[in-house]
């Protein structure tokens, strides 16, 4: 593993992205170039039951990427994709390290993550690449789709409580390995439940409701950049973020717990001290 202070996780679910494979070790690879002396990186893909050659292929343009490769036998969700990457590193991650999640289609900047950094300095835990920020948008997509995407957006700030966010269910994200290991510590080591797109928004839920603190950069998403056509089904996805709302209330009760289990052992070691 090439030298670095502390290790950077990045998390790619893919699911037959064979022709995206070549431009995106390319980009892993200039990541790894920019931060050089100061992460370690580790790439681990999660292959979410390709029928094509996306494996070989990324394994072929890989090159001296430090590349890990978690395989599903079968298609079961990006939601599952994540959990399955996250468990992976529950016994490998410290509170220093950082975990970055992408996109398999080259549809996530990877250049911004430059600028992720820098927020995360100011004191966030978590920092989201927004197409809503001022300074993002969105390119080469429908309107029907941005429409849908606004009324999804909506719905979530309204009904779930997401309010302040502007980025709902970016897989672009930065985390604070602690953040993450706090998730796991309330949650389990998986954090997400659901199998779908909408477990990202389910996993931001849960960091709302932990107190994670999390901030947004702008992003342009340019789908032209992608070989081939989005995996998300939106009205299904629209459909299943509508669900989040019956396991919010068992989500924050989880949350009130870790809370208190947390103050009760701060004042046992207080009072032993």
């Amino acid at each position: 593993m090439p030298n670095g202070s502390t290790c950077c996780y990045v998390v790619i679910p893919v699911l037959n992205e064979s022709p995206n494979m070549g431009r995106l070790m390319e980009a892993l690879r200039e990541l790894e170039k920019d931060f050089s002396g100061t992460y370690s990186f580790e790439i681990i893909l999660v292959d979410d039951g390709s029928t094509d050659d996306t494996v070989d292929k990324a394994r072929e343009r890989a090159s001296s990427l430090n590349l890990m490769v978690l395989t599903h036998p079968c298609n079961i969700g990006p939601g599952r994709a994540f959990a399955t990457a996250y468990e992976y590193l529950a016994t490998r991650l410290e509170d220093d390290d950082w975990v970055v999640t992408m996109e398999g289609d080259n549809t996530s900047r990877h250049e911004l993550l430059h600028q992720m950094f820098t927020r995360s300095r100011e004191g966030y835990d978590v920092v989201l690449a927004s197409p809503y920020c001022y300074g993002g948008g969105i390119r080469h997509t429908s309107g029907l789709r941005v429409f849908l995407s606004h009324i999804a957006n909506a719905f979530l700030k309204e009904c779930i409580g997401l309010h302040g966010l502007l980025t709902m269910s970016s897989f672009f994200r930065l985390h604070r390995g602690s953040a993450l290991r706090r998730l796991q510590a309330c949650y389990g080591p998986r954090i997400i439940e659901r199998a779908g797109f909408e477990g990202v928004v389910e996993m931001l839920i849960k960091m709302v409701l932990l107190q994670i603190t999390v901030s947004e950069v702008p992003m342009v998403l340019d789908t032209s950049r992608r070989m081939g056509k989005s995996k998300m089904k939106l009205l299904r996805t629209i459909r299943n973020y509508l669900t989040l709302f019956l396991d919010r209330g068992r989500w924050r009760a989880q949350a009130v717990a870790f809370h208190r289990s947390a103050r009760e052992q701060h004042f046992v070691m207080s009072s032993h001290r």
